[in-house]
């Protein structure tokens, strides 16, 4: 068996380690801290002339009026439920606002994209996309709570179906009531999943009163014993 040929080894070889070396490195120091270039880079953003952007960011709202009945179902105008953790947090709330987002149907794809080409990449763009749709709901949060604090109302913090004992179920309602898959595209798959999977949807009390405190994330949890708590209590 002849010897492969040194210009073989150096025209060949030596840059296919070299690529696999880099790539491991790339791997290793892929972290969140370089998720705004990977967004802007991989078009995640909108730039100046709205090109490059896979992102469609939409975005629906309405108010109904608040109902709570004496069985314990929460009557939202567009969904009933019974819920204690939701309860406690529009305990005092007058109304609620019902929201769907969506970052669209090509970050969906763009993400199976990057799955079959590398694990690591794929994992990464998750992240940025669950921060992306996460960061362009607290931009129109605090739109909205400026704008009902000139009405002198004040908004509680927005509470998700799967949060607690909010019933995921509830996404159906929703979505239904808002009109969301005719209006912005959102369905539903039988696990009441939504697609694109880049979607949120919320609630969020409207109350004369402010809140003592904010409480959201784990904090408006009452699964104590979830394994993914981020507080002890």
């Amino acid at each position: 068996m002849q010897r492969r040929s040194r210009k073989y080894e150096k025209t060949v070889k030596e840059p296919i380690r070299k690529c696999r070396q880099t790539e491991k490195k790339r791997s290793a120091i892929w972290g969140l801290e370089n998720m705004n270039r990977i967004r802007r880079r991989n078009g995640f953003w909108r730039n100046a002339s709205g090109k490059r952007s896979v992102a469609d960011f939409r975005h629906l709202i309405r108010e109904y009026p608040l109902i709570m009945e004496d069985d314990g179902t929460i009557n939202g105008g567009c969904f009933r439920v019974k819920s204690e953790n939701l309860r406690k947090n529009l305990a005092g709330c007058d109304s609620v606002l019902v929201m769907a987002v969506t970052v669209g149907a090509q970050v969906d794809r763009l993400l199976a994209r990057y799955g079959k080409l590398s694990v690591a990449k794929a994992v990464v763009m998750q992240a940025a996309a669950a921060a992306m749709v996460e960061a362009y709901c607290n931009e129109l949060n605090a739109g909205w709570k400026k704008e009902y604090l000139e009405k002198g109302l004040y908004l509680r913090p927005r509470f998700s179906p799967g949060y607690g004992d909010f019933p995921l179920s509830a996404q159906k309602e929703i979505l239904d009531g808002l009109e969301a898959g005719k209006r912005i595209g959102i369905t539903l798959t039988e696990g009441y999943l939504m697609m694109p999977s880049k979607s949120v949807t919320a609630v969020i009390g409207v109350s004369r009163t402010p809140a003592a405190c904010t409480i959201e994330g784990c904090e408006a949890c009452g699964k104590k014993d979830c394994a993914f708590r981020r507080c002890q209590d």
